[in-house]
């Protein structure tokens, strides 16, 4: 199979292209700046009760009017505390964070439609498939989509692309735990 990929520069407007993937991905990203910002790291941080190294979103870089669909970037970094052990000399982003990072996304999504953060914790995951290594330097694009929602529960579809390959898929279900406050000031 012959690929053509193209490498966008800093600040460019879309993933690097590889044929076939546009018609792979959960929903059309053409005309979204991927450079884009809706929502820093702080931002996330008073939606999110992650914390710590935990917190695994840098940032979200756009959703549609509802937060039935979104894009967050997290971006491998090469000081993170599962380096050196997985796995020494050939460093991959576990599987089980790649999901967390999605779940993060989704949390978000679904928090955002709520006047107090709620505590969304996993109930479910379904059709996981993994499909490509994510290492440190690269930025794992996770998009989102919602499949149900309800005010105490969503289940959501995610994959998570790098360098224009599909690098997983899962669907995530989510529920609340409490209708109050993350606990965290």
């Amino acid at each position: 199979m012959s690929v053509s990929q193209k490498t966008p520069s800093p600040g460019s407007r879309g993933l690097p292209e590889m044929d076939g993937l546009r018609s792979k991905l959960l929903f059309p990203i053409d005309g979204i700046d991927l450079s884009a910002c809706v929502a820093d790291a702080d931002t996330i941080a008073k939606i999110n009760p992650h914390r710590y190294e935990m917190a695994l979103i840098d940032r979200i870089i756009w959703h549609d009017d509802r937060y039935a669909r979104g894009i967050g970037l997290k971006h491998v970094r090469h000081d993170e505390f599962w380096v050196r052990g997985h796995f020494p000399g050939k460093p991959m982003y576990p599987g089980v964070l790649m999901v967390e990072s999605a779940a993060q996304v989704a949390c978000f999504m679904y928090n955002s439609r709520h006047t107090r953060p709620q505590l969304a914790v996993f109930m479910r995951l379904d059709d996981t498939v993994f499909r490509r290594a994510v290492e440190p330097g690269d930025d794992l694009y996770i998009l989102c989509k919602e499949e149900k929602y309800s005010p105490r529960r969503f289940v959501t579809a995610a994959q998570g692309i790098v360098a224009g390959q599909i690098a997983f898929e899962t669907r995530i279900t989510g529920m609340s735990m409490s209708a109050g406050d993350t606990g965290e000031k």
